[in-house]
């Protein structure tokens, strides 16, 4: 009896070794499942994180493009400004100019304006005269003389504006 009692005893030792050494694949085996599953899970993350690092990396690259874009718009639209400033600044200057110019031809005009009607009652007073001398010219005989005949048509000298002009 002994010997099946020893015989069953090491039977259930070895089930229970069995048992035991089943139990430690099982948990072996769920341990690398996990292993496996974690490494899968951290590969996907860094794959996730690797693909928001390039996402990022191509938005700076973009945003750099996008910002030398606005500089040159910024450069080119300074300078655009500067030369209508300057075209201005010429431009202020010539009217300046041109309205002082107008201003002393408006003083000139008005000199002349001033100064012609003196000179149109002048020559009211000239143009009497040579009427007057003209009839007395007739009374003499002014008709008679040849050299008197190429007169006869001419008008009386009037005084105008354009000789204020030198």
């Amino acid at each position: 009896m002994a010997s099946s009692s020893g015989n069953s005893s090491g039977s259930t030792q070895i089930q229970n070794s069995g048992s035991e050494e089943d139990l430690q694949q099982l948990m072996d085996q769920r341990k690398r499942k996990r292993m496996l599953s974690n490494r899968e899970s951290a590969r996907r993350s860094r794959l996730r994180k690797q693909k928001h690092l390039d996402d990022m990396m191509a938005k700076v690259t973009e945003l750099k493009n996008e910002n030398s874009q606005i500089l040159t718009r910024i450069n080119v639209t300074t300078q655009h400004y500067m030369t209508m400033e300057a075209e201005n600044s010429v431009l202020r200057a010539q009217m300046m100019e041109l309205s002082q110019r107008l201003q002393s031809l408006n003083e000139i005009l008005n000199y002349i304006n001033s100064n012609t009607a003196t000179v149109d009652a002048s020559a009211a007073t000239t143009n009497c005269m040579f009427q007057a001398e003209e009839i007395q010219g007739f009374s003499d005989g002014f008709l008679n003389n040849p050299w008197n005949l190429m007169y006869s048509n001419q008008q009386p000298i009037m005084a105008s504006a354009d000789i204020f002009d030198y």
